[in-house]
């Protein structure tokens, strides 16, 4: 899986011997992705990976990634483990549209007009609009 987006946050190195006696490290970072609705997302490299993937605060980048969820202690964690980064990838933008100018109410068809003066007419066999009760009572509505 892939994910763009431009890094914001470099956590600092992790480092440490495993039971067994082998070193680590896992190098977190924060993207944040493009797009209307920006998401931020922590991810590591771990490993050797930690070392080849350098990223400051600023890089735009393409991130290519694995979900790992693990269980400790009766509850479930995730981690989004980067394996391969591509820098300097830009925003994918969205298609240009030309912009369509409305037109004036004179030039429409003289059917339309007529047409939108006139109230539509209910379906026959549709069931009856719900009444409503407009007092003040308390307790008239189910919230």
């Amino acid at each position: 899986m892939e994910i763009q987006g431009k890094i914001i946050l470099k956590l600092p190195l992790q480092e440490g011997t495993s039971k067994a006696g082998n070193p680590w490290k896992k190098q977190e970072y924060v993207l944040e992705t493009f797009g209307s609705y920006p998401r931020k997302v922590k991810f590591d490299f771990f490993g050797e990976r930690a070392d080849q993937n350098q990223l400051e605060v600023g890089d735009e980048v393409t991130i290519s990634y694995d979900l790992e969820s693990r269980e400790f202690n009766g509850r479930w964690y995730t981690d989004v483990r980067a394996f391969a980064c591509q820098r300097g990838v830009a925003p994918a933008s969205a298609p240009a549209v030309a912009p369509v100018a409305p037109q004036p109410a004179a030039t429409a068809p003289a059917p339309l007009q007529a047409q939108s003066q006139q109230p539509a007419p209910a379906a026959p066999d549709a069931p009856a609009a719900p009444v409503f009760n407009d007092s003040d009572e308390e307790g008239d509505l189910p919230f």
